[in-house]
């Protein structure tokens, strides 16, 4: 019975050490996705997407691996939480916008930190929040469209303001959460939905999680990407919900 119960104990052991390696992995999947209606000009255009940091701090190998690839970062969302120390948000910011023009959504967490200060810091950096907003991409006589809604959580989310916005053959909608599917406009103009807060789970038994492990999603009309996000919240530990960012590549069909 002693060694049936050390072996339990070790198993376990063995399986949270695991856990909380797979909570700090670092992994970029590098997807490509092809859109009809894409502007000639954004063929090959790549997005850094990453949501859910939370309180990770942002490792020198996530960004040894990106340099030189990024056209667009997309921060979607819960880049911190309470407690997080605001130098460590700062740098995560600083060497986020070092990759390239940045754009922010705001998630469920990130007023926790003070929304005024947050704000000083994505200024500071020339983070551009998109609050029920979007923001025009230009390359030569071409554009692209990208739009963030507010947090669906406080009830702040209007995307059919973002979608009056939009004058572009080509839009993406970035929102924290990926709810936002279901209120959607049946008219709306986006190619592309961008979302995280789930954390795929984040812990997840043969195949069951809390939530709907990340994923992408063709619908009717455009692509919604869930990620299982970078950080984690309440404990540092993941299962089958590995801890992801991704490097979107954008294609046109030809």
């Amino acid at each position: 019975m002693n060694i049936f119960i050390s072996l339990i104990v070790a198993a376990g052991a063995v399986l949270v050490f695991y856990m909380i390696t797979e909570a700090f992995r670092t992994r970029i999947r590098r997807q490509q996705l092809t859109f009809e209606h894409l502007p000639a000009a954004f063929d090959g255009f790549q997005l850094f997407f990453i949501s859910d940091i939370h309180r990770r701090r942002l490792p020198d190998l996530l960004f040894e691996a990106l340099h030189g690839s990024v056209d667009l970062v997309i921060i979607g969302g819960d880049l911190c939480e309470k407690g997080v120390p605001l130098a460590r948000i700062e740098d995560n910011l600083r060497r986020l916008a070092s990759l390239g023009p940045c754009v922010f959504v705001w998630g469920n967490n990130d007023e926790e930190v003070g929304a005024q200060q947050l704000r000083r810091l994505l200024a500071r950096h020339q983070v551009s929040e998109l609050v029920n907003s979007g923001k025009v991409i230009t390359r030569g006589a071409d554009k692209l469209f990208v739009g963030g809604v507010d947090d669906i959580g406080h009830k702040r989310a209007d995307v059919r303001k973002v979608s009056t916005l939009v004058e572009e053959e080509f839009a993406i909608l970035v929102s924290h959460y990926p709810e936002i599917a279901d209120a959607l406009p049946a008219d709306h103009p986006f190619s592309l939905i961008l979302s995280g807060h789930t954390h795929g789970g984040q812990i997840r038994f043969f195949g069951w999680g809390l939530e709907e492990k990340g994923q992408i999603k063709q619908k009717s009309g455009y692509v919604h990407v869930i990620s299982n996000g970078f950080g984690t919240s309440t404990l540092p530990l993941r299962l089958a919900a590995p801890a992801e960012t991704h490097l979107i590549q954008l294609r046109r069909t030809e």
